[in-house]
């Protein structure tokens, strides 16, 4: 773990990197509970985790073997089994079983709270400390993505809830885990070598798990499996761990706030669904405590 006194300044160009490189790996990240939701309908949720990280891993081994990484240092590996456990187990295993009870709108509820778990992981672990403004609009920006999603209608699952809130705290864990590591490791080097020390289980588990016949299994479900696994998985993490080191772990977490709403305007682009006056003006609020904290997370 490194103490806020020994993080290395930012420069500002640094730091506009890292919240472009965040936003991207948000946009990624927006699909992937809709995703997750359609393939959970045809894949028993433990598949759906196991079979997904042994995709990602398999991918994740031949790019460190083909750019010749070297291997992580003895005092790295808890670190990264944190990191694979949060992100590559935790959240995705988690996330699949509540969405069984329900639905991807009623999961916004805790994805809203997501950057608060990550700033809270970024001063225990990372050693971040954010002025105390910057607390107040991260908690204004997660009780306006709460309560977008509430007034939408939801019904109440304490199964599905308990899971949801879970994998909020293991994924908020994962991220700032991660975020520290790749300061000395490197962003996409963390996440490879978090699929490729899971690798084993996983193809072992996805051996075992492997559905009967793949028959009845329809090209949406392939291609919410092929998603979650290359780019929830894979590709939003190399962009997401990069902008976390470089504008700051707390500080570009809450561009998770965006994340519901980046998922509505996917909606309404892919599928013409229709945006609401109040979606549009609820999203211009949570952009303006985005906006205010990254004023004040330093």
């Amino acid at each position: 773990m490194e103490h806020a006194s020994n993080l290395q300044p930012r420069s500002k160009d640094q730091i506009s990197s890292g919240w472009i490189n965040g936003l991207i790996g948000v946009v990624i990240f927006s699909g992937s509970l809709p995703a997750t939701r359609i393939a959970v309908q045809e894949f028993a949720p433990v598949f759906l985790t196991v079979a997904r990280a042994s995709i990602a891993g398999a991918v994740a081994l031949c790019m460190l073997v083909l750019l010749k990484q070297t291997r992580p240092a003895r005092h790295q590996l808890l670190p990264l089994c944190i990191v694979a456990l949060g992100v590559v187990v935790g959240f995705p295993m988690l996330t699949a079983l509540a969405l069984q009870y329900v639905t991807s709108a009623h999961s916004i509820v805790f994805v809203g709270l997501l950057p608060l778990a990550t700033a809270a992981f970024a001063v225990m672990r990372g050693g971040e400390r954010p002025r105390p403004v910057f607390w107040l609009f991260s908690m204004l920006g997660s009780s306006l993505v709460v309560g977008f999603a509430v007034s939408q209608g939801l019904t109440a699952s304490p199964v599905g809830d308990l899971l949801m809130l879970l994998a909020i705290l293991v994924c908020g864990l994962g991220y700032a885990e991660g975020a520290t590591l790749s300061r000395t490791l490197g962003g996409w080097q963390v996440i490879c070598w978090a699929l490729v020390l899971s690798l084993p289980v996983m193809l072992t588990l996805s051996w075992l798990s492997a559905p009967s016949s793949i028959a009845h299994i329809s090209v949406p479900a392939w291609i919410s499996l092929g998603y979650v696994s290359l780019f929830s998985m894979l590709i939003g993490f190399v962009f997401w761990y990069r902008g976390l080191v470089q504008g700051g772990i707390a500080a570009v977490g809450q561009l998770q706030l965006l994340q519901p709403f980046c998922g509505l305007a996917l909606a309404a682009t892919l599928l013409h669904e229709q945006v609401s006056f109040g979606m549009i003006a609820v999203t211009v609020a949570v952009i303006l405590c985005v906006a205010g904290a990254r004023k004040f997370s330093r």
